[in-house]
């Protein structure tokens, strides 16, 4: 190798290392990622106390909590809806009334009663419970008359109507048919669960639910959601309201 070659290799080399120890630039971390609004988190939820043995002080427990964190709703049983609206006035806090639960196997007009005593005592929202061992034997029109009939009652009182569909004991197409169904008969949601069946929300049941109804309908995820993992899961698949008891300690 000539001294010319020699030379021009040892340049190439000292080039090479001139580079490797030249400072590199740093890249940016990621930005990290928002940690959600508490208070926007507690907007989502339906604070719930159902339990067939919950006292008064237990429901005054529910509203002073709604209260404090911010819940869309406490959501009771009717004959504590009285007590919630009292324990609430003057707070943007709703008060939800179920109706037909939580077998959903009551006749209409006993329905219409439930409801309407609950929206007199001061409920806004209704969550009535699907008849479905009516919709199981493909009596749609019978199934659909419970929900239009309260879907009446609810919008002539400025009240929303959701549906609960028990998806545990619904089949995939029977869940996209009860979405329809209740959709077609006037409801402002279809909501999964009762929280007393054989199962609760399913992320998987959600989504569903949310393909069925389009953008325009609420969905609430009810049943078994206890962490804001659960509850940041269901809305990405495309829940609006969260029905929960463990509410504060979500939040």
């Amino acid at each position: 190798m000539h001294s010319a070659q020699i030379d021009q290799l040892a340049a190439e080399i000292a080039e090479a290392l001139l580079q490797e120890l030249r400072p590199r630039p740093v890249e940016a971390p990621p930005a990290p990622v928002p940690a959600p609004n508490p208070r926007e988190i507690a907007r989502l939820i339906d604070h719930t106390l159902l339990r067939p043995d919950a006292a008064a002080a237990d429901v005054r427990r529910l509203c002073a909590e709604a209260r404090e964190y911010g819940f869309y709703s406490v959501c009771v049983n009717p004959v504590r809806a009285a007590l919630c609206a009292a324990e609430l006035r003057g707070s943007p806090v709703r008060v939800c009334a179920v109706a037909g639960f939580p077998l959903g196997a009551s006749p209409v007009g006993a329905l219409l009663a439930e409801a309407e005593a609950a929206l007199r005592a001061g409920a806004s929202e209704i969550d009535m419970v699907l008849n479905v061992g009516e919709f199981k034997d493909g009596a749609y029109a019978r199934a659909a008359a419970g929900v239009s009939a309260l879907a009446r009652l609810c919008r002539g009182a400025g009240a929303l109507l959701k549906v609960i569909l028990e998806t545990c004991l619904l089949t995939d197409g029977e869940k996209e048919t009860a979405c329809r169904l209740a959709v077609d008969a006037g409801a402002h949601y279809v909501k999964t669960s009762t929280g007393f069946g054989k199962g609760g929300a399913t992320v998987a049941d959600v989504a569903l639910m949310r393909r069925a109804v389009g953008p325009h309908i609420g969905v609430k995820a009810s049943g078994g959601i206890r962490t804001l993992q659960d509850l940041l899961a269901m809305k990405e698949a495309g829940a609006s309201r969260i029905g929960a008891s463990a509410s504060v300690a979500i939040v």
